[in-house]
């Protein structure tokens, strides 16, 4: 669970940072408590809803079941459908962008999960240190503000909110379900 409260979201665009012009300029939301997974879904999970719903699975699986050997790791090849489908199966629902976010920074502006230093492997999988996925849950030194793992590295997490122009406003649209457009992507690969 993850408390209500204010929570900066977005960061300021930067000459040496460009990358970062996508989520200029930075703000500070309000939000209510809300509750995230600890760690992104894995094959195995999201196996027993291919099962159960009939659901399509991931082309690189082996009819509807992943290889055993990435069994722990996070889903991948999954579209935003896919993922909503999935979390409505489960009875729970996408975060928006703005809690994605707070549960991965917290509420002193951090740029990663873990405070400011640049990633290591003890913190991440990111930069090909390992090559492909890695179990979920394997970087504790890692994890959030509020113990929330793998929100850096490893790979791109859907967000329920439409990629929308910055300042973020949850009352600009963006929040629509039904709305079709681009979804935001959180965490990186």
């Amino acid at each position: 669970t993850v408390p209500g409260g204010r929570a900066p979201i977005g960061a300021e665009a930067s000459p040496a940072d460009p990358a970062l012009t996508t989520e200029s300029p930075a703000t500070t939301v309000e939000l209510p408590a809300f509750s995230v997974s600890r760690t992104p879904v894995t094959n195995a999970q999201y196996a027993v809803f291919v099962r159960a719903a009939g659901h399509r699975p991931p082309a690189h699986w082996e009819g509807a079941s992943p290889p055993a050997r990435l069994a722990t790791h996070p889903v991948t090849y999954v579209d935003w459908r896919d993922a909503s489908a999935f979390c409505a199966w489960a009875g729970v629902r996408l975060p928006s962008e703005a809690e994605w976010e707070k549960a991965a920074r917290g509420t002193d502006g951090r740029p990663f999960p873990w405070g400011s230093g640049q990633p290591s492997a003890r913190q991440a999988n990111c930069g090909g240190w390992f090559g492909a996925t890695t179990e979920v849950g394997r970087f504790p030194e890692g994890a959030s503000p509020y113990g929330v793992l793998d929100m850096a590295g490893n790979v791109w997490e859907w967000t329920a909110s439409l990629d929308r122009p910055y300042p973020y406003r949850a009352d600009d649209g963006r929040e629509a379900p039904s709305t079709v457009g681009r979804r935001v992507l959180r965490g990186g690969s």
